[in-house]
Parts: C-alpha cells; sequence; structure tokens
C-alpha cells in the first residue's frame, strides 16, 4: 500500500511533516522519505524502514531540512519522493498506487529511443519514475497529471512539490482518499486525516475521484474539477485504514462497531466470550458484543514492545513466524471457553489456522470465526494493499479449485452466499482452517455499514465486479 502527507506554511513545515508522515506507518513497511524545498533547492531523505520506525529513522534527518513546503510517503513498494528536472521545471514527486500496464509504457518510452529508466534492485523500474515521465509529456502540470491519470492501468494518486506549492491529485476513481486541512498559517494534504489533530489541523476539504488542486500557504486552487465515477476501496474500512481516520466523511472505527454489529444480527452462536483478532479485528468485535451482549475479552494480547510488524519480513514464512510469536494467550480466558473472533479478513489463513491452534493448545473448548468482509476470491488490481502473487494465494480460491478439481472458468456461483457452491467453499476452510464454525459477512451488510451508495465503494476482491 502506502500513504503521502504535504505541508505549505508561511513558516517552517519540517516539523509538520515529519510527524504527520510518520501517521501513515501503517500503511507501508519498505522505505520512507521526505523532500523539503528551501527556496533555491530541494532537500531529500529516504531509508529503508523495514527493521525501524520512520520516526527513528529520520529523527537525525531533521537539522539538514529547512523549509516551508514539503511532501513526505510511506512506501511499501519503491524508495520516494524521487527529484526531478525537466522541461516543466524542478520537483519532487511522491505516488500511491499501482501501476499494471507499466511495462507497456516504460516499452513506449523506450521507443522513442532518447528516455532511459534507472533500476531498483531486483531489475525492476521506480513506478513514480514512470509516473514522471508521463507528466513531463505534457507542457504543464495540469495536463502532465491527466495525461498520467489517463495512461495508466490500476490507480495512482499523487503529490507535486514545486516552488510554487503542491500539485496534488487523487486518482482517477477515487481509489484512495487524499484530504486537506488547515491551521493557523499553514495547509496540508494528507491520505489519511488521522494525522490532523495532533498537529493542530482540521479537515476542510477532500478531493474527488481525479480531482487536482495546487495548494500553496496561501490557499487552495482548484486545478482540475473531480470526475463523477467513484470506486473507493472498501478495505480503507475493513483493515488498512487508520481507526481515527474518515475517508468521503465516514469514520473506520465508527464503521468497524456497525459492520461487527450488522455480523451479530445474522448470527446465532452461543458463546461465551467476543474477542478481536489484534489490531483491526478488536473493532469489529466490539461491535459484535454490544449488539450480541456477549461479553468483550482479550484472551491474548499483541506483544509490540519488540516484535515488528507481522508483514514486515519480506519472507512469508518469516511474516507467519513473527505474527504468532507476538499473540500471547491469556490462559484463564481460554480454558473450557466458548470463543468468537471478529477479523477483518481471511487472506491466505495460514495466521488464523495457527490462532485456532494456540487457543485450542490452551484448552479453548469451542473457536468460532467471523471475518469482518465476505471470502476474497481476487487479488486487488488497483492498489499493492497484499504482497500475493497469484490468486491461488488466496485460501478461498484453493478452496474452489479443490471442490471443482481444477480452476473453474466462472466463480460467480461461489461469490453469492445463497448458492450451495459457497456453503460448500465455506465449509471447506472452515474445516482445513481447524476452526468451529466460520461465517462471512455478507457484501450487502458491510457496504450498508460504510454509509456510501454501493456503487461508489470497489468490491472487485469479493465478486470480481469493477
Amino acid at each position: 500500500m502506502g500513504g503521502l502527507f504535504g505541508v505549505v506554511s508561511k513558516n517552517s513545515c519540517v516539523m509538520d511533516l515529519y510527524f504527520g508522515t510518520d501517521y501513515h506507518s501503517h500503511l507501508g513497511t519498505s522505505r520512507g522519505g521526505m523532500a523539503v524545498w528551501n527556496g533555491t533547492s530541494f532537500s531529500r531523505s529516504i531509508h529503508n524502514i523495514q527493521n525501524i520506525q520512520f520516526r527513528a529513522k529520520f529523527e537525525n534527518d531533521l537539522a539538514g531540512m529547512e523549509g516551508n513546503m514539503g511532501i513526505g510517503c510511506i512506501s511499501d513498494t519503491e524508495p520516494q519522493p524521487l527529484t526531478v528536472f525537466s522541461h516543466l521545471g524542478h520537483y519532487a514527486i511522491t505516488t500511491v498506487g499501482r501501476i499494471n500496464n507499466i511495462q507497456d509504457l516504460v516499452n513506449k518510452f523506450l521507443e522513442k529511443q532518447n528516455t532511459h529508466f534507472l533500476e531498483m534492485s531486483r531489475g525492476v523500474i521506480n513506478p513514480t519514475e514512470v509516473v514522471s515521465n508521463l507528466i513531463d509529456e505534457a507542457s504543464s502540470f495540469k495536463e502532465g497529471i491527466i495525461n498520467a491519470q489517463q495512461a495508466i492501468d490500476g490507480s495512482c494518486t499523487l503529490l507535486i512539490l514545486t516552488s510554487e506549492g503542491i500539485y496534488a491529485a487523487r486518482d482517477r476513481y477515487g481509489r484512495t482518499p487524499l484530504v486537506v486541512g488547515k491551521k493557523e498559517g499553514s495547509y496540508c494534504v494528507s491520505f489519511e486525516s488521522c494525522a490532523f489533530p495532533n498537529l493542530g489541523y482540521e479537515s476542510i476539504y477532500e478531493l474527488g475521484p481525479g480531482e487536482i488542486i495546487l495548494l500553496t500557504p496561501d490557499g487552495i486552487q482548484k486545478i482540475s474539477p473531480p470526475g463523477d465515477k467513484m470506486k473507493i476501496c472498501a478495505f480503507l474500512w475493513v483493515y488498512f485504514g487508520y481507526p481515527s481516520s474518515s475517508y468521503e466523511g465516514m469514520n473506520v472505527e465508527i464503521m468497524r462497531y456497525r459492520n461487527g454489529a450488522a455480523l451479530a444480527r445474522r448470527d446465532d452462536v452461543s458463546v461465551d466470550l467476543v474477542a478481536g483478532v489484534p489490531d483491526s479485528g478488536t473493532a469489529h468485535a466490539i461491535g459484535y458484543s454490544n449488539e450480541a451482549r456477549i461479553p468483550f475479552g482479550r484472551p491474548f494480547i499483541k506483544y509490540t514492545p519488540t516484535w515488528s510488524r507481522s508483514f514486515m519480513p519480506q519472507d512469508q514464512n518469516i511474516r507467519n513466524l513473527v505474527a504468532r510469536m507476538k499473540l500471547t494467550p491469556i490462559t484463564e480466558l481460554v480454558g473450557g471457553k466458548r470463543l468468537l473472533f471478529c477479523d477483518d479478513s481471511i487472506v491466505r489463513g495460514t495466521q488464523m489456522r495457527e490462532t485456532a491452534e494456540l487457543l485450542f493448545n490452551c484448552n479453548a473448548k469451542e473457536v468460532h470465526v467471523r471475518p469482518a468482509c465476505p471470502p476474497l476470491v481476487y487479488g486487488c488490481k488497483y492498489l499493492n494493499f497484499s504482497r500475493s502473487t497469484s490468486d491461488m494465494d488466496l485460501v478461498a480460491r484453493r478452496a474452489i479449485k479443490d471442490l471443482e478439481g481444477k480452476e473453474p472458468d466462472s466463480i460467480d456461483e461461489y461469490c453469492d452466499p445463497n448458492t450451495e457452491k459457497y456453503g460448500c467453499m465455506v465449509e471447506w476452510i472452515r474445516k482445513h482452517l481447524k476452526f468451529t464454525s466460520l461465517k462471512y459477512q455478507a457484501l450487502n451488510d458491510m457496504l450498508d455499514a460504510i454509509g456510501l451508495p454501493h456503487d461508489k465503494v470497489c468490491t472487485y476482491c469479493w465478486n470480481g465486479k469493477e
């Protein structure tokens, strides 16, 4: 995934940029970066943050940065921001999204025989460099950003820092958010609105799909209007959004309470305790507990003082090990108990299976699991929020292949909870992951909990519909 943050101020922007970018650390685990315009040039710093927090890694860089305008990012893939010299001037750029047709775009540029790209590690090309080339094809930043939005298959939200201000553009269909905040003497633009309160900013404007603005210390200039079609990612609320953030006016934590309550209203299981798989499953479990009037508890705790995030290591086996080692059970709350766990989702299923085994080894009587979204049957092709390299990494797709004996031509029936095939898939997953029972959230209930018109929310990973 990834997150970005920018500041324009009549005073120094460095501390706000530092902390504002750090507030996006839950969105990426690979690289962090900041670029500041000091009036004549850029000062920039990029670091590997796989095994150390952004804030700790960048603290020593602050003394060498000075300026009143800057952009920062947390990236799960490439080093950013990039600084660029072109006919448009000297600028810094950072992006969030996914470019599915990156090789086609690179080939198009190389055919001109006057373009080159710098390779990153493992021989791949930095997607943000490709975006900058698309922008530089045009005669202005406005036209260049529009050119990039139209050329990219996938999504691209971006910030461009220039000597006159920050150009901010939300991706073409608004799959990721971009919000403007204001305080005395300063404006900021952010993926996550949770960065605002402690820095003194008030949310004043949210960009629409494909909209472009120029942010200066004096205010907002609207450069290009929003489009009329939006497909914002539902997983923002279900999983990777921060609880105190809001998108399109809908708060993440409140959505999760409502979503958990919807799960409870369709359930009739008898249990002793409701719990959430930390951290994102906790709020869904609170909503379930309040609605079902079953006690909420924490039968295991995440040990975070020394363990890194479970998906930080690049090797999947190590990530699974770290995830398992972080959860420490409270045996007094587990032994002999019928437990129900809400989780944000089940992707590969490895971690939830090991969690269930841990609980049964602590003498849990029953372990019931309630994911806060429907079965994931397609990998996301719009955002880099998953490390899956194939749809077959998804436990639901492995279930379908096993039940069919091959990859079927269509999996539509497995996306419909009213079909026999859907029931067989869920039962296969339940047995494979060794749960006492398994019941997924209904798609419409999840969308209702978000509260936006259903056609404005992307549901591709659950039903394949764009």
